[in-house]
């Protein structure tokens, strides 16, 4: 074969590589699309039971999750929450309690829900430090009393808070306006819900302080993220010694550091 030969040859083959991948494409693309959001759903556990069934978000609500995905922190992902519906409870029911002002963000830039979710995932969740043998006091106990573990104890709340805004307000918590977040967790507050196994003024103080450990805890633990919540507070994190400045009679303000800052950096 002539140069010219080989030339059309090539000419011929890239066309109907081009008409294939036309033809292929779509297909192609939706693959593709469709397998990064079910790896995404098993390593973030939220999406595993569509992929089960067979249905998947539709481009909105993918636009929407990758948004989601791109404004949070790379190494944030939910461990506990393996329910959209409930960790978007969770997010604005800790955004009430802890909402961003003119001092600073609030609760979900600083990370809260990941925080509780980290700490849901782990042997605090399962109460796995504690007495767990009964006998147990009635269903209206305190959290550190009742027979359910405080991962329950969560599930059972922020499930109770959603059932509780669709009967009142018509719309799941998370979407209801912030007048109608801030009536419901009253409820909560006030001890005004039935729930099983323990009370619900009492899962609304585990909910409360976990959202104050989590605004002021180091930023190794999954919260407080770029120490936001020590900077209002004007806390310098776990500095080893005061030494050079204890003398000094005016404030010393100080930029935070935390415990990472401690580790040896390669």
């Amino acid at each position: 074969m002539t140069d010219n030969d080989y030339k059309k040859e090539d000419k011929k083959n890239n066309t109907l590589l081009n008409e294939s991948e036309q033809v292929f494409d779509p297909t192609r693309r939706r693959f593709i699309k469709n397998t990064g959001l079910v790896i995404g759903g098993v390593a973030g556990g939220s999406l595993f039971g569509g992929f089960i069934s067979g249905k998947f978000n539709t481009d909105n609500e993918i636009a929407s999750k990758n948004k989601e995905i791109q404004d949070s922190h790379p190494m944030e992902a939910r461990m506990f929450f393996s329910r959209f519906e409930d960790f978007a409870v969770l997010e604005q029911a800790t955004e009430r309690i802890y909402p961003e002002d003119d001092n600073g963000p609030g609760a979900i830039k600083l990370g809260l829900p990941y925080f509780i979710d980290k700490q849901l995932a782990s042997s605090w969740g399962m109460n796995g430090k504690n007495y767990r043998k009964g006998p147990f006091p009635n269903s209206n106990a305190q959290s550190d009393q009742s027979r359910l573990t405080r991962g329950d104890i969560f599930l059972s709340g922020i499930r109770k808070m959603n059932e509780l805004s669709k009967k009142k307000f018509k719309v799941v918590f998370h979407e209801a306006n912030e007048e109608q977040q801030i009536e419901i967790l009253e409820e909560f507050d006030n001890d005004n819900v039935d729930m099983k196994g323990v009370s619900s003024a009492s899962f609304f103080q585990l909910l409360r302080t976990s959202v104050l450990e989590g605004a002021y805890s180091d930023p190794l633990y999954g919260g407080n993220r770029n120490m936001a919540g020590w900077k209002m507070k004007e806390f310098p994190g776990p500095v080893i010694s005061y030494a050079d400045i204890i003398e000094k009679d005016e404030f010393v303000k100080m930029e935070p550091i935390s415990l990472t800052d401690y580790q040896k950096k390669s």
